[in-house]
């Protein structure tokens, strides 16, 4: 009988190469599948609700945890398979398409995504790596990376009035460091063939 699936999160700030890295561990691991967090956002109306600072818009109204959870984490914690149409986020167009979602059970789910340790989601992974770099190699990232912000400036003024306060709240609330079985790329393969034991 096979064993449930196994979930595993890489975690990081913007611009630590989470998704680099997610893809990177699933060539290393048989009958894994990476899930992008940033599937699972709240459409532009909800995200950017202009009640609210931009930073807490990031961090509190950014993500679908509901949905993500309901859909594919707790059946997945629980020993089930996915098969199912589940809605994924169209960033061209801002708005959801159905995608039909299979896992077997005894699949290694990596999820990436930024904030993954927050108390709404931290218990569902049976393991977090987080990847701990440092802000001003992740702004020089950045600013290569999101072109469609604008000019380097525009990313910058970006991330200082909405992504780096959030992720100093994450920081502050959460010590992902702390949190996290594995930190960076300091973690070797063994470590991830061991995750089942």
């Amino acid at each position: 009988m096979n064993q449930r699936s196994l979930l595993l999160g890489i975690d990081g700030l913007g611009g630590s190469g989470k998704t680099t890295y997610a893809h990177q561990l699933q060539q290393q691991l048989k009958h894994s599948i990476v899930v992008h967090l940033d599937d699972f956002i709240h459409m532009e109306k909800v995200r950017y609700n202009e009640d609210f600072e931009e930073w807490y818009g990031y961090y509190y109204l950014q993500w679908r945890y509901d949905y993500l959870i309901d859909k594919l984490l707790a059946p997945l914690k629980n020993g089930l398979a996915i098969h199912e149409k589940i809605e994924l986020y169209d960033k061209e167009m801002d708005s959801y398409i159905m995608q039909e979602i299979e896992i077997p059970v005894g699949t290694t789910v990596i999820v990436e995504g930024v904030f993954l340790q927050r108390p709404e989601l931290r218990a569902y992974f049976d393991r977090v790596i987080y990847l701990d770099v440092d802000r001003g190699t992740r702004l020089k990232r950045v600013i290569n990376r999101d072109t469609y912000i604008g000019s380097s400036e525009e990313i910058v003024r970006k991330y200082n009035k909405r992504y780096f306060p959030a992720e100093d709240m994450y920081i502050a609330q959460c010590n992902p460091l702390a949190l996290a079985d594995a930190v960076d790329h300091q973690v070797k393969e063994r470590v991830f063939w061991n995750f089942r034991s």
